[in-house]
């Protein structure tokens, strides 16, 4: 089992930026990746950025390529999102996943846990 806790969300005005934080906990060094995913209201949740175990590689959806980094601090147990350039219609709440297993970066069913977000809003 991985616990995970998000933090770092908030509201900020468009063109800000925000650095959401993940804590993981428990059975962590079987993790294949972990990800970070949002929801918007009334919308699907979306796959953001990922980032392997092993080889740290890191992956952007079309969405935030070029906006958003995901990094780590292996010895922390934590992952981080930098947000940058943020618009309104990035605001979701944000979820900090893992997989124990090789799966595809974006797709939230081949994740095996989650956190319990943290909301950010922009405003205009």
């Amino acid at each position: 089992q991985v616990q995970l806790v998000e933090s770092g969300g908030g509201s900020v005005q468009a063109g800000g930026s925000l650095r959401l934080s993940c804590a993981a906990s428990g059975s962590t060094a079987n993790t294949n990746r972990m990800g970070w995913f949002r929801q918007p209201p009334g919308k699907e949740r979306e796959g953001l950025a990922c980032i392997k175990s092993s080889s740290g590689s890191t992956y952007y959806a079309d969405s935030v390529t070029g906006r958003f980094s995901i990094s780590r601090d292996t010895a922390k147990s934590m992952v981080y999102l930098q947000m940058n350039s943020l618009k309104p219609e990035d605001t979701a709440m944000y979820y900090c996943a893992a997989a124990q297993r090789s799966g595809r970066c974006f797709v939230a069913d081949d994740y095996n846990f989650w956190g319990q977000g943290t909301q950010v809003t922009v405003s205009s």
